[in-house]
Parts: structure tokens; sequence; C-alpha cells
């Protein structure tokens, strides 16, 4: 039963195998025993991912409620959330540069209406006064320019990381990385160092721990 409705939800929404066990966070093989009623979810909480993504009840996914089909999200002044998956990087100093790993296995699930490519974790206390706290998750959209002001992921001297606004001089061949906490200096960078700077990417939004 469980098998049937999944795949007639699926259906409904449009979506191939793989694209719903992107959504998910399971492989498409996973997906394909969930609807040949092989496997069962592991868990609750992959239960209620799957009921708020069709908008569904969970004694519905399980077949105990044939006439309780879907909820109305407009009268109930709700929306479905549509995920997808994004890499996370190494930590990233917001005190001083880390080593930057290039190899991601860690994936973060955002809601896809965030315009990022990657996510960073920041570390330290430099960004406090933007809000950003150490051990908060941050959203880049990946690009090589940004403008001056904008927080940005930058890579220093070839092999570490960093999260600062980013100022850049072309007149003086000065790039200036500044901090949100007044005890930090800024990081300054002219001449031939310019050649060992590199930005990732855009800062475009963060999800913060509740303190």
């Amino acid at each position: 039963m469980f098998g049937e409705i999944l795949k007639d939800l699926r259906k409904r929404e449009g979506l191939s195998q793989a694209e719903l066990a992107e959504i998910l966070g399971v492989s498409k093989s996973t997906v394909g025993m969930y609807e040949q009623s092989k496997r069962r979810p592991h868990s609750d909480a992959l239960l209620i991912k799957m009921a708020g993504y069709f908008g569904v009840t969970i004694d519905y996914l399980k077949g105990y409620s044939p006439d309780g089909v879907s909820y109305d999200l407009d009268k109930l002044g709700l929306r479905k959330v549509v995920v997808k998956r994004l890499p996370v990087l190494d930590e990233i100093a917001c005190g001083k540069p880390v080593m930057c790993e290039q190899e991601h296995e860690t994936v973060i699930d955002a809601s896809k209406e965030i315009n990022a490519d990657f996510c960073v974790t920041a570390q330290g206390d430099s960004m406090i006064n933007a809000r950003i706290m150490d051990g908060d998750i941050v959203f880049i959209r990946e690009q090589s320019i940004v403008e001056n002001g904008e927080i940005a992921v930058v890579i220093v001297n070839d092999d570490e990381v960093t999260l600062k606004r980013f100022y850049y001089y072309p007149e003086s061949k000065r790039v200036i990385l500044q901090a949100e906490n007044p005890k930090y200096q800024p990081m300054v960078y002219d001449g031939e160092q310019l050649e060992h700077i590199r930005v990732l990417g855009k800062a475009v939004a963060f999800n913060s721990k509740i303190r």
C-alpha cells in the first residue's frame, strides 16, 4: 500500500525516481524499493519529510486514512518547501583562515529558493556583527567577482580560505578582507600577493543555531 501511494504521489508531482531520491536524500534504488514495497522508510523523520513535501498526512502515506488525501495548504496558510542538496566545504575560519578541503562528502538540505551552490560552516567570531556566529551554516553562490562590501568566501595564499567582507581597489591594486568584529584587523593584500587571492563565491544566506 505505501509503495503504491508513494508512486502515485510522485507521478502526480511529475517527478522521476531520481528527482524524488534527491529531494529525500536517498538513492534512486531506495525509492524504487519503496515503490515496490520491498523497503519502508527507516525513520519517522523521513516519513515526515515525504508528507511535508507532498502535502499529505503521514496516516495517508501509510494507507491508514484513504479519505484524508491531502491538506489544503492555501487554506492553512502554508506552502510546500522544495529542497535541494548542497555540498559543504570544510570549516571556514572567521577568526583566522584554515586549510581548504576541496573534497566534500557532507551535504545540507536547503530550500530551492536559496540561490546557492555550496555551503560553509563558519568558525570563530570575526563575523558576529553580520550575525554570522561560530558553527552557522553559510550558503554560497559560486562566482569569481563580488561587489565591494559583500561577504565572500575567499582563498588566500592558494591553500587557505576565509569568510570576510571583500573590497578591491583597482587604482591601488589592493584587496582588503574586512572582519565584522572590531577586535580583528583588516587583512590587506597588494602587488604580487593578489596573484594568490581568489574569490570562491558570495554569501547569500545563512542558517543560524538557536542560542
